[in-house]
Parts: structure tokens; C-alpha cells; sequence
């Protein structure tokens, strides 16, 4: 009887396990950024949000007149 392959749910919790296991390994793998990296390009991208932001809402207002000359409204 030991040769029994184990049930549902202790499959479940061996390959939830496993899947813990291997994401702290991969985890310790990881290069992370030095605190200025992380800042920096935090900085970088805020920014870009910002002008892509701002270059949609002109985009935006520049079709919307257009329209309203076009339309007559």
C-alpha cells in the first residue's frame, strides 16, 4: 500500500509547494536597482506620463475643433 500515488489534495499542496519554492529561487536570482536606480527611473517615467498626457489632451482638443469647424457645431 505504500506504492499509493498520493490523493488530490496532497498533490495540491506539494505543487503549491513547489511553485513557493521556485519563486524564492528565482527571487534570489533577481539584480534589483539601488534605491537612486528605483528613483530615477520613477522620475522618468512620471514624466513621460506627464508629456504623453499632455500631448493627448492637445491631440485631443486639435481633432474636437476640427470636428466643429467641419460639422458647423
Amino acid at each position: 500500500m505504500a506504492d499509493t500515488k498520493p490523493n488530490f489534495f496532497q498533490r495540491f499542496f506539494q505543487n503549491i509547494q513547489r511553485l513557493f519554492q521556485e519563486t524564492i529561487g528565482e527571487l534570489r536570482k533577481v539584480s534589483w536597482p539601488s534605491r537612486q536606480e528605483a528613483f530615477n527611473l520613477t522620475k522618468i517615467v512620471l514624466i513621460v506620463i506627464v508629456l504623453v498626457g499632455l500631448f493627448l489632451g492637445l491631440w485631443d482638443f486639435v481633432v474636437a475643433y476640427g470636428f466643429k469647424l467641419i460639422l458647423g457645431g
